[in-house]
């Protein structure tokens, strides 16, 4: 056994004297393999986010915990409905805290990201054989107190990872300057959300395709009832224009599906419900429809989407990178806080732009329905999506070959 740094028994001298925090209360672990990101990056947990999802479509009966920072509010992660995916704060530090926590999800892997490294809660993974590896290190994750003042005590931290992948060159030498071995550690790009690819049965798309027979079409995505009214002006507007325009209005509830429905056929529109009336035909101007499984088949038969829950505040927005995906140029609302930094990039881009009202909407749709202006923005789309497709590989890969390695010797 190492020898103890006297670094490590002030910290843990002054942790204790602390005392220990309430005990929190937990979901119930489920069974089989699962694996803890903590996302220690303020305002970073989307990427983690991604890269968990990735990794469960890769692995049958994988559960995932992801923690955050003690100073991360419970508004900033987006809403997560994907079964086993649990999102909860880092335990504090008190050794009871931190028995506690790993004894209830006792993971199989843990994965670190950027830095703040949290000693006893490090040493404590380790002790217990939970393998451990650090991504998207950098060197502002290294700049407090604690890694300046006491070297010897992030040395033996670092030495728990069994690899470090820091995202530039400079975040790499901060790391081997701190005590990783260089046989450890590799200088990559950073995490960056990329998007889940959602499902669509081929049957479904062909169907849909020849129904359309090239008609022009927008969806709106996830729409609030208080949305309703500026979606239906906006199709009204862009109706002018372009004459077989077909609005895909997809609601984020059935009760709602059923307002939007009534709201339509009330203001003139010829209406159907998607899975209750046969297929859209020529005359179609509104279908409406609420199971959120179909969103993969209408993000890859729109070309454009607006992304609703973005114009009322409160909701936080939906998830652009769902639409970039699969091809669809991105229109959306202010309110969009959950997910603020994929639509930066996006806009950034050139992928999404951003609508205020009714006019600006119908405006944006009656332009970008031009096959040349949509394309243009799904391509920027894509490219910002597959920014960090190269270190999600790599990242997944890595777990899964240690939990295949793991599941061999038990």
């Amino acid at each position: 056994m190492a020898p103890r740094s006297l670094g490590l028994t002030a910290y843990r001298a002054l942790v204790r004297r602390g005392g220990a925090e309430p005990a929190a209360s937990y979901s119930a672990r489920p069974g089989g393999e699962l694996v803890w990101f903590h996302a220690a990056e303020p305002g970073n947990v989307l990427a983690v986010l991604d890269l968990a999802k990735r990794l469960m479509t890769m692995r049958d009966r994988l559960s995932v915990l992801i923690t955050l920072p003690e100073s991360a509010s419970f508004s900033d992660p987006p809403p997560c409905t994907t079964d086993n995916i649990f999102i909860t704060r880092v335990p504090g530090e008190h050794p009871d805290n931190i028995e506690a926590f790993l004894s209830h999800w006792q993971p199989d892997f843990c994965v670190w990201t950027w830095g703040g490294l949290r000693p006893n809660l490090v040493l404590a993974t380790t002790a217990r054989s939970c393998p451990m590896i650090m991504i998207d290190a950098d060197t502002a994750g290294f700049d407090g107190r604690r890694d300046r003042w006491l070297p010897e005590l992030t040395r033996q931290l670092l030495s728990g990872f069994e690899l470090a992948l820091a995202r530039s060159d400079a975040g790499l030498r901060r790391l081997v300057q701190l005590g990783l071995p260089r046989d450890r550690g590799e200088a990559t790009s950073a995490l960056m959300a990329g998007g889940e690819v959602l499902n669509c049965a081929d049957s479904d798309l062909t169907d849909m395709s020849a129904c359309l027979g090239g008609r022009p079409v927008w969806y709106a995505n996830q729409i609030l009832p208080e949305e309703i009214p500026v979606v239906l002006s906006a199709h009204r507007q862009a109706l002018r224009l372009s004459h077989r325009l077909l609005l895909i209005l997809h609601t984020h509830d059935y009760a709602t599906a059923a307002l939007a429905y009534e709201r339509s056929r009330a203001r003139g529109f010829t209406a159907i419900r998607w899975g209750e009336d046969p297929y859209p035909d020529e005359t179609t101007q509104v279908m409406v429809a609420d199971d959120p499984g179909d969103r993969g088949l209408f993000f890859r038969v729109a070309p454009v989407s607006f992304l609703g829950s973005s114009l009322v505040a409160g909701h936080g927005g939906s998830d652009p990178f769902e639409a970039a995906a699969l091809g669809s140029a991105v229109l959306y609302g202010p309110k969009v806080r959950h997910y603020l930094p994929s639509y930066g990039r996006l806009a950034t881009a050139g992928a999404a732009r951003i609508v205020n009202d009714a006019g600006a909407l119908g405006n944006a749709v009656s332009r970008l329905i031009a096959p040349d202006q949509a394309a243009t923005m799904a391509h920027a789309g894509w490219d910002v999506i597959s920014e960090g497709a190269a270190l999600a590989d790599r990242v997944i890969d890595t777990v899964q070959d240690r939990l295949d390695d793991i599941a061999g010797a038990s």
